[in-house]
């Protein structure tokens, strides 16, 4: 299978946690891996929020966090990856989750680019 570039928009991110973007597992449950090459926040308020965007590691642990209480000002965006790169996996049974968390309710759009299957 090919390379796929996807891109991900989840509108509304609030007080609720909220799944960004989860691996998919890969033909007949194979093994998928995922790059994640940008996450953007925007906030689309008139107040200032925080956000949280963090890795639910398929594990079921080590689940750590890309940006912890990260400010927004009102009417702003913030660039979350600032050019890296980070992989997610799926082991075919079991995928990683990116997930997101604001500090007001519909506060955050968020959009996720993604290179699957490689």
């Amino acid at each position: 299978m090919a390379n796929d570039f996807k891109r991900l928009c989840t509108p509304d991110v609030g007080t609720s946690l909220t799944t960004i973007y989860a691996v998919p597992a890969g033909a007949s449950s194979a093994a998928l891996e995922s790059i994640v090459i940008g996450i953007t926040a925007a906030n689309k308020t008139t107040t200032g929020v925080t956000v949280d965007i963090f890795i639910d590691n398929e594990d079921g642990s080590n689940d750590v966090y890309i940006v912890k209480g990260a400010s927004i000002p009102a009417g702003a965006a913030l660039e979350v990856m600032a050019g890296n790169k980070l992989v997610l996996m799926n082991d075919g049974t079991n995928g990683d989750n990116l997930e997101a968390l604001a500090s007001a309710g519909s506060s955050v759009d968020i959009t996720v680019s993604v290179l699957e299957d490689v």
